[in-house]
């Protein structure tokens, strides 16, 4: 890089290093999401290798670029969910997407919807306002 872009960037944005920093800190997430993530990939991975296709021709079946996949396999948490469910119908395994949350087996939300439920309901008392006889 050209001695008068460093400048630029020191003046401007700060050190390269702090750039680059900054750039890493945004992306960081919880351990336990980092390795479902690095998991995942690994498993696309497998997955297309199983079938026999190279990244290059996975990426062109998703509409991605070749560098867009392979950070893809390695687990980058800035890959887009649509990018992730494009590789899972290329794979045959799009199904797996729309069942990762079903709201009709979550445990969690249903015990706790279920603990907002009142002990029991009453009729509320009519009042007749029509003014009939």
């Amino acid at each position: 890089m050209p001695r008068h872009l460093d400048a630029y960037m020191d003046a401007f944005i700060g050190t390269k290093s702090s750039y680059r920093s900054a750039n890493t800190e945004a992306t960081s997430v919880p351990t336990p999401v980092s390795r479902a993530l690095l998991k995942l990939g690994q498993d696309l991975s497998l997955a297309r290798r199983r079938r026999m296709l190279t990244q290059e021709s996975m990426a062109e079946r998703i509409q991605t670029s070749v560098a867009t996949l392979r950070r893809l396999e390695k687990g980058d948490p800035r890959i887009s969910i649509g990018v992730i469910a494009q590789a899972f119908l290329v794979l045959g395994e799009l199904n797996k997407i729309s069942d990762l949350l079903d709201t009709a087996t979550d445990e969690i939300g249903l015990s706790l919807m279920n603990e907002q439920l009142p002990q029991r309901v009453r009729n509320k008392k009519r009042t007749d306002t029509s003014g009939a006889l």
